[in-house]
């Protein structure tokens, strides 16, 4: 999923601002898929992510006027939207088990079962990482975000992104053969 930085967000923001709430659904419509991604990964539960989800975007509307103009929209909003997360988690101690549910849904007719029991051990896998290192991997390879996308959403040095994605890639790798020998 690769996420377009639109060039018209800071129009969208005026004239969601002036009133117009068609401009703040084309915001909505512009970043939704990739606000929930970034969401399941780090919570690992569909309704959990669709609340953080639709709570992150009720939190942009209310303090629409706190954005920085000078930052991109999709760095700002990530930022709620991570917090968002932390919360849902926080308030719930999430466990690591993906429901059965999630387990039999996650392959569709035509995908073979072992396609299906790999994509549940790297779900797995993500969610045993912490916080700093699932965002990174979930922000390069579920967002298809750059370096300098990664470090402008997370307010790091791109250094810093290039040496937790090295660190979390390393643990995620260790977390999935250690599921393997399971």
């Amino acid at each position: 999923m690769y996420l377009h930085q639109g060039s018209n967000d800071a129009e969208l923001v005026q004239r969601s601002l002036e009133g117009d709430l068609g401009a703040f659904e084309a915001l909505v419509q512009e970043y939704q898929g990739v606000l929930f991604t970034v969401a399941y990964r780090m919570l690992g539960d569909y309704e959990d992510a669709r609340d953080a989800t639709q709570n992150a975007f009720i939190k942009v509307f209310q303090r629409l006027e706190t954005f920085d103009r000078q930052r991109r929209f999709f760095s700002w909003i990530y930022r709620i939207l991570v917090n968002e997360c932390l919360n849902a988690k926080r308030d719930r101690r999430v466990s690591v088990e993906i429901s059965d549910r999630e387990a039999s849904t996650s392959a569709g007719p035509d995908e073979p079962l072992a396609a299906a029991e790999r994509q549940l051990q790297v779900r797995r896998a993500v969610l045993t990482l912490s916080p700093d290192y699932r965002e990174v991997i979930v922000l390069r390879h579920f967002g298809g975000l750059s370096y300098d996308e990664m470090a402008e959403a997370l307010q790091i040095p791109v250094r810093t992104v290039k040496s937790r994605l090295y660190t979390a890639r390393h643990r995620l790798m260790e977390a999935l053969s250690a599921l393997q020998r399971r």
